[in-house]
């Protein structure tokens, strides 16, 4: 959520009570002492800008508003104009807003630090998971993100005071699912199908009834929604050019972003790209797909080669990890299973002031969109496209048809090289 996008007012009862209560339940989520200082201060000095305008001492959305814009951070400002504070801010007046509505703070999903839960419902948790690893063969990256749907499902039971899953009533369904209402229906659809599976388990187990696996809302969300975001080539450029190649950091994230706008990699892909996968002598890279499950098979342009070489011979940190890349700070480990690299296209496009639409995906996987569509604009048939961008089912790579793409330009890698099992 770019944006801060509540309108009206939520009067929700006294200001002090409500900074006590989302205090504690920051402290509930294990939220690092110092992440909760860093929002309890944000959070006094809101307090003292309410009292100062406000005679009645209750939270509201105008306020909020109010005391952002005297920050500077107006609702249409875009991300990359704001500073590190100011983006700091909105996010700690976001959550506060959300524990007023909603009474449950949004989670961060890098947490390092598991969320607490009371002794029975993490039993269950852990149950299901092992139910589904060893019975549903589920990938560790899908148990990844089911687990962490469901660990918020079950914080927010415990934060409305019911003890065991047994008790859970259609009114929890569904507040939990308003509670999560600023999520794009596409997300708002995976998490749902989460909760949905584990009801069906604990229905399985005997610890609920049918009916309640049927009473959990259903959201649809249309094709035509998932339109993928797509950079204009002349940014594409801009992003590459503002990257410091002669630093060790940078030989890393400019190998990083080559391999995402060249050849429309994935985000987990780079990340679990091992040396064994470099096909030297082929000019190849050849590695099964941590989505899917299916073989990639691609050429190594010189282009992405020499900016691998580089990294490899300059840049990457004495290791005995097998992972190409590297935190580039001790310890030198690879990145973890929740790392998406978002920081590092972050970093760069605010280097290079680019400015994206408001409600554009911002992330690594834009730029293999862009590239897809690249590929689409130059004519090449969509089974084509598929191999490339490793789908397994032409119908997802259908979705590109829908972009307009007269702007783009040609593709950026041999197409007469790729194959695709």
């Amino acid at each position: 959520m770019d944006h801060l996008s509540f309108s009206g007012s939520a009067h929700c009862g006294g200001l002090d009570s409500l900074l006590m209560d989302a205090l504690k339940h920051l402290e509930d989520l294990s939220y690092s002492p110092g992440t909760v200082a860093n929002y309890r201060n944000t959070w006094k000095e809101f307090q003292r800008f309410t009292q100062a305008r406000s005679e009645t001492g209750v939270f509201s959305t105008d306020m909020v508003h109010q005391f952002l814009e005297i920050h500077g951070i107006f609702l249409e400002k875009a991300e990359s104009s704001l500073t590190f504070r100011q983006r700091h801010m909105r996010t700690v007046m976001r959550g506060l807003t959300e524990f007023a509505l909603h009474g449950c703070f949004p989670l961060c999903s890098r947490s390092r630090k598991e969320t607490k839960l009371p002794t029975g419902m993490g039993n269950l948790l852990c149950d299901y998971e092992q139910f589904c690893r060893e019975h549903l063969k589920s990938r560790p990256g899908t148990m990844r993100i089911r687990k962490r749907d469901i660990a918020w499902f079950l914080h927010y039971l415990d934060s409305r005071s019911v003890p065991t899953v047994k008790e859970i009533q259609r009114s929890a369904l569904s507040g939990f699912v308003f509670s999560r209402a600023h999520l794009k229906p596409a997300s708002l659809a995976r998490l749902i199908s989460s909760i949905r599976s584990f009801l069906r388990y604990l229905c399985m187990k005997g610890e609920v009834s049918p009916d309640l696996v049927e009473q959990v809302p259903k959201v649809r969300v249309g094709r035509d929604e998932r339109i993928p975001s797509v950079w204009k080539c002349e940014d594409v450029d801009a992003l590459l050019a503002v990257v410091d190649r002669q630093s060790p950091l940078g030989k890393r994230d400019y190998a990083i972003l080559l391999l995402a706008t060249r050849l429309g990699i994935r985000a987990s892909d780079i990340r679990s790209l091992r040396f064994e996968h470099l096909l030297w002598d082929q000019a190849r890279i050849e590695m099964r797909q941590t989505k899917g499950g299916g073989t990639l098979n691609l050429p190594l342009s010189e282009e992405v080669g020499q900016a691998l070489i580089d990294y490899l011979r300059y840049g990457r940190p004495l290791s005995h990890h097998r992972e190409i890349f590297l935190r580039a700070n001790a310890p030198f480990e690879p990145f973890g299973h929740d790392n998406n690299l978002y920081h590092i296209i972050t970093k760069y496009r605010c280097r290079a002031s680019i400015e994206l639409p408001v409600r554009s995906r911002r992330g690594l996987h834009s730029l293999r969109h862009t590239m897809a569509s690249r590929l689409l604009e130059a004519g090449i048939p969509l089974e084509t496209i598929s191999g490339i961008m490793g789908h397994l089912s032409i119908e997802t790579t259908r979705i590109y048809t829908k972009i307009d793409v007269e702007a783009l330009r040609s593709v950026s890698i041999d197409l007469a090289e790729v194959s695709h099992a």
